[in-house]
């Protein structure tokens, strides 16, 4: 249930913004505030499957679009990718600093780590 929760975070904050008004709201009523169905419909004054049709569809819309780009795929290949790039860099300059104490490579392991922490903003 975890994993669900997570995904459909997920392609809420990627792609939420695609969804209309309404579909927006019933979705961040009901994962981001927790509200059931029922207590959803109660407060738009709508039936509870009324509710429950209106984020089947958003659910579908965000995988659709996921399905397509491939944006959320992306973005944890390349958290991993700057991570094990993180560790290699860090291995360097341990090594550096216990071997050769070489400033040329000094300089250019913090620019390795400021390059790494670029990718990581963006």
């Amino acid at each position: 249930m975890k994993n669900q929760a997570y995904r459909m975070a997920m392609l809420y904050d990627f792609y939420g913004d695609l969804l209309t008004p309404r579909q927006k709201e019933f979705y961040d009523l009901y994962y981001n505030d927790d509200l059931s169905l029922a207590e959803i419909a109660e407060n738009y004054d709508i039936t509870r499957q009324g509710v429950r049709d209106i984020i089947v569809r958003a659910e579908k819309t965000l995988e659709d679009i996921e399905e397509k780009t491939g944006l959320i795929q992306r973005y944890h290949r390349t958290r991993a990718t700057t991570a094990a790039l993180r560790s290699l860099c860090s291995q360097l300059q341990a090594l550096n600093q216990a071997r050769f104490m070489d400033r040329e490579l000094d300089d250019l392991g913090r620019q390795l780590s400021d390059a790494i922490d670029d990718l990581e903003r963006e």
